[in-house]
């Protein structure tokens, strides 16, 4: 073997070695740059994210016929009412409730009222996985309707993570080992 043959994989061997230092210094640099502004700015996203799906989910109640929802609504209304609050006025109540919600964490401003309505609601919004298990349910695992219900359970935890920001907790950098 040459000279110049044994010596290359050294040379290529230091080159690898100071490329993949900075390489890993670079992605150092970026994912903590990431880190602060996840940081910074996550948890506002994140309320103004729900405060649209409330308020969205919120405009189709409005109107009569337009939330795929609505039977499912009006009946949980009724029965968490006891047959008191029921029909148009159920729908009303839901939607009047899901924009009060959807407005103060899209806005920020009375953030804390709008989570204790969204504390509230959850429990409506979640109960028919209890009053209706027969629409919840079909043979092989949750229907439509139940998964449209059960995807409300991360509502629910964006609403913890949004009322535990609103009352002074705060992301904090840890240091990986």
């Amino acid at each position: 073997m040459s000279a110049s043959t044994t010596s290359r994989p050294h040379v290529t061997t230091t080159t690898s070695r100071a490329s993949t230092v900075l390489s890993r210094r670079v992605v150092s640099i970026v994912l903590d740059r990431l880190t602060d502004v996840l940081a910074a700015h996550s948890i506002t996203v994140l309320r103004i994210s729900l405060g649209l799906v409330f308020l969205v989910f919120a405009s189709f109640k409005f109107v009569s016929g337009a939330s795929p929802a609505e039977e499912l609504a009006v009946a949980t209304v009724g029965k968490l009412t006891f047959g008191l609050v029921t029909g148009t006025a159920a729908l009303l109540l839901t939607a009047v409730t899901e924009t009060i919600i959807g407005l103060t964490l899209l806005t920020g401003r009375f953030v804390k009222v709008g989570l204790v309505v969204l504390a509230g609601a959850l429990v409506g919004i979640l109960s028919p996985l209890v009053l209706f298990p027969d629409q919840m349910w079909s043979g092989n695992g949750p229907s439509l309707t139940g998964q449209y219900v059960f995807k409300d359970v991360v509502l629910a935890a964006a609403g913890l993570v949004v009322a535990a920001h609103a009352l002074g907790a705060r992301l904090r950098r840890t240091t990986s080992s």
